[in-house]
């Protein structure tokens, strides 16, 4: 039955939709610091990156996107099929995934998609406390997997031990609202890293074993800048529908946040009994999850 609506029925829902956007992206107060700390954040990370001996300040930071770069050709390997030989990080802020089979077209831009995408989600994830807690259980699932492909490669054991150490403080710290602005900080630490390692190994200058280019090289359509141009922008819209995200989807105040923090995963001596994670338990998995992996 063909069923027919009053003239000026669509514009109307159309402006009801796009003042319930406006409203919904539009941030409130705890949102509007939360924006102000990320710019903050993206002020620093630009002033410390090319400061001598200041930079040292977020270099475990630096290595720990390159992980989560060699983590993605990993991961999009295992999802084609490839076989995962090995994953390494050097001091010198480079990383090698060693794999053999897979889909190469799928396996080598995942890397710089990859980790923005995982910097975008954590981005959403640092709006709120209890995203930020569920982001960091997923951190200690990939972290597993990269120390079980890097387990012969020290720097990457100690990157990822003193994150996992980091990250558990920063959840104690003020009923978790501190681990909040970490996950923040790793999320927008990992997409500016994505921006700046594009720009400066393809379209600043030709890197020969940079991704784009051996990426160029399979397709042989286009040079590695364009494709270095490409990956930009897509790197740039996950960094904004990361922020997106985070100002729809979580829209709870400091308080708000606080009071639902006391009832997940609740740290020892906070006020709620009934779902509260026992610390040493769940460092004892912790290790052992570890030690499973590692023998």
């Amino acid at each position: 039955m063909l069923t027919s609506y009053p003239a000026g029925t669509a514009q109307v829902a159309h402006n009801v939709f796009s003042r319930d956007f406006e409203t919904r992206v539009t941030p409130n107060g705890t949102q509007q610091t939360t924006l102000i700390v990320a710019g903050c954040y993206i002020l620093a990370i630009a002033i410390l990156w090319h400061v001598p001996y200041l930079k040292m300040i977020i270099y475990p930071f630096k290595l720990l996107t390159v992980g989560f770069h060699e983590m993605s050709h990993a991961f999009m390997g295992l999802l084609t099929c490839a076989k995962i030989h090995s994953i390494e990080l050097d001091p010198d802020e480079g990383g090698a995934t060693q794999m053999s089979g897979g889909i190469p077209w799928l396996t080598l831009p995942a890397g710089y998609l990859g980790s923005s995408f995982i910097g975008a989600c954590l981005i959403a994830c640092g709006f709120d406390t209890n995203a930020s807690k569920v982001a960091s259980l997923v951190l200690a699932v990939f972290f597993l997997f990269t120390l079980w492909w890097a387990r012969r490669n020290l720097l990457t054991w100690t990157l990822i031990l003193g994150m996992s150490g980091l990250i558990v403080l920063f959840w104690f710290i003020a009923g978790g609202i501190a681990l909040r602005y970490l996950v923040l900080f790793i999320g927008v630490m990992s997409c500016m890293y994505v921006l700046w390692d594009v720009v400066d190994d393809t379209i600043a200058r030709k890197v020969n074993t940079s991704d784009a280019s051996q990426f160029a090289k399979i397709c042989g359509c286009c040079p590695s800048q364009v494709w270095g141009f490409i990956w930009l922008l897509q790197a740039i819209l996950f960094f904004a529908l990361g922020v997106l995200v985070g100002l729809v989807a979580f829209k709870d105040s400091a308080q708000e946040q606080k009071e639902a923090a006391e009832h997940f995963l609740p740290v020892p001596g906070s006020s709620s009994d009934a779902t509260r994670l026992n610390c040493p338990s769940w460092l004892l998995v912790t290790l052992m999850c570890i030690h499973f992996f590692t023998t």
